[in-house]
C-alpha cells in the first residue's frame, strides 16, 4: 500500500503544514533548553545528580499541567490556547537569561512545565482536525517528523551557543522564537463552537494501556535529553549532542520507511516491534563499549523504536476516543509521559550520580521491557 496514493484523501494541506510547523519550531526551541539548563545549573554549584532536578519539576508541572491544559483546551479552543502557551511561554525563557542563582530555574520550572502542557495537548487537538479519518496513521507519521527534525538541531546549536556564549543569550533568542511561535498560531482555524466540551469531562479507560506503556517508556527517556550530553562531555567526545541528534536522525528515517510502506488496516500491530527496538537501543548504550560510536549506534535504533511508539498510540487514541474528549485524552497520555520523564530523570538521575551513566541506561531498557506483554495485548486487540 503506497501512503501517498493520489487514490485516497490529499494528506498534506496548508492547515496541517501549519500544524507541523508549529510543532517542529517548538522542539527546535525545547531541546535547546533541555541539555543546556543541566550544564548552567553545574556552573551554578549543581552537583551531576542534582542537575536533573529542573527537568523533573518541569515535567511534573507538565504531567500535573496536562490533566487540565487538556480540557480546557477542549472549553475555551485549542487555537486559543496554543497562542496564549506560546506567549507565557516566551515569558519564562526570558526569565531564565536573568536568573544568577540555580533555586531560580526550580521555582520557574513547575510553572513552566504547565505551560509546555497546554502548548503541546492544544496543538496535538488541533491536529485530529485537519487530518483525513481514514488517513490518520499516515498523518501521524509525517506529523512526526516534526518534533524529531527539531530534536535534530536544537541540541546541537543550543549547545554550541553555550559554549562559545554562555547561557543567557538563549533564553533571550528562544524567547523571542516563541513569540513568533503565538504570532504563527493567530492563522490556525477557530475552533466551532459545537466541538467545545461544556462541562469537564475525564478521558475513558481507552486511554489507560496507552498510558502505562509511554509512562514506562518515559523512564529511560526521561534520563537521556539531560545525562547523554554530560557523559559526552565527561568523556571528552567531540560532540556532546551526538546522542540527542542521532536518536531524532533515527525518528525520522524509521517515520519515512514506515511513510513508504504504509501501515496497514491495524497500524497498532507493529507496537511490540517499535518497543523491542528502543529496548534493545538503550540496552547497547549500557553495554557496548566506547564512547561516540556508542551514542551514535543506540541513538538510531532507540529513536527509530522510540518515534513510532508515539505515533501508533495517538493513532489508537484518535480512532477510539470521542472528540469532545480529545484534549483530555492527549492530556492524560502527556501526563503519563512527562510524570515518567520527572521520575526518570529523578531517579535514574540518583543512580548515574552515584554509581554510574551505565547503570542508569539499564534500568531504564528494564522499565520498558515489564511493558512488552501489555503492548502484546493492545497489539492484538
Amino acid at each position: 500500500m503506497k501512503a501517498l496514493s493520489s487514490s485516497r484523501p490529499r494528506l498534506v494541506t496548508r492547515q496541517f503544514a501549519l500544524v507541523w510547523a508549529l510543532t517542529f519550531i517548538t522542539f527546535f526551541a525545547a531541546f535547546q533548553l533541555f541539555p543546556t539548563v543541566p550544564l548552567r545549573l553545574r556552573e551554578l554549584g549543581a552537583s551531576l545528580a542534582e542537575s536533573g532536578r529542573f527537568m523533573t519539576l518541569f515535567t511534573l508541572g507538565s504531567a500535573l499541567g496536562a490533566l487540565f491544559t487538556g480540557h480546557l483546551g477542549d472549553r475555551v479552543g485549542h487555537r486559543r490556547l496554543v497562542i496564549a502557551s506560546a506567549v507565557c511561554y516566551a515569558g519564562f525563557l526570558a526569565a531564565y537569561a536573568f536568573l544568577p542563582t540555580r533555586w531560580g530555574f526550580y521555582v520557574l520550572a513547575f510553572p513552566h512545565g504547565i505551560v509546555w502542557s497546554g502548548l503541546l495537548t492544544a496543538t496535538m487537538a488541533s491536529l485530529a482536525h485537519v487530518l483525513p479519518d481514514e488517513r490518520r496513521a499516515d498523518g501521524l507519521s509525517l506529523y512526526g517528523l516534526a518534533s524529531p527534525g527539531g530534536v535534530i538541531v536544537g541540541p546541537l546549536l543550543g549547545l554550541w551557543i553555550q559554549q562559545r556564549w554562555g547561557f543567557a543569550p538563549i533564553g533571550w533568542y528562544l524567547a523571542i522564537l516563541f513569540l513568533l511561535l503565538g504570532a504563527l498560531a493567530t492563522t490556525l482555524p477557530e475552533d466551532h463552537p459545537q466541538h467545545r466540551a461544556q462541562g469537564f469531562q475525564w478521558p475513558n479507560a481507552t486511554v489507560i494501556g496507552p498510558c502505562v506503556i509511554l509512562f514506562s517508556v518515559a523512564l529511560g527517556y526521561g534520563a537521556l535529553g539531560t545525562y547523554t550530553a554530560q557523559e559526552a562531555l565527561a568523556l571528552g567526545l567531540p560532540l556532546p549532542s551526538a546522542f540527542l541528534s542521532c536518536m531524532a536522525i533515527g525518528m525520522v528515517l524509521m517515520r519515512l520507511v514506515m511513510l513508504r510502506r504504509g501501515f496497514g488496516r491495524r497500524p497498532i500491530r507493529k507496537l511490540p516491534a517499535m518497543l523491542l527496538g528502543a529496548i534493545a537501543g538503550l540496552a547497547l548504550l549500557a553495554f557496548l563499549p566506547g564512547g561516540t560510536a556508542r551514542h551514535v549506534v543506540s541513538a538510531l535504533l532507540y529513536g527509530a523504536g522510540y518515534s513510532m511508539l508515539h505515533t501508533l498510540l495517538n493513532a489508537k487514541l484518535l480512532e477510539s476516543v470521542d472528540p469532545l474528549r480529545r484534549g483530555s485524552a492527549f492530556g492524560a497520555l502527556l501526563f503519563a509521559f512527562d510524570a515518567g520523564i520527572g521520575l526518570g530523570s529523578f531517579s535514574l538521575g540518583w543512580t548515574i550520580g552515584h554509581y554510574g551513566y551505565r547503570l542508569g541506561w539499564a534500568l531504564g531498557a528494564l522499565a520498558m521491557l515489564a511493558v512488552l506483554p501489555l503492548t502484546l495485548r493492545m497489539s492484538r486487540d
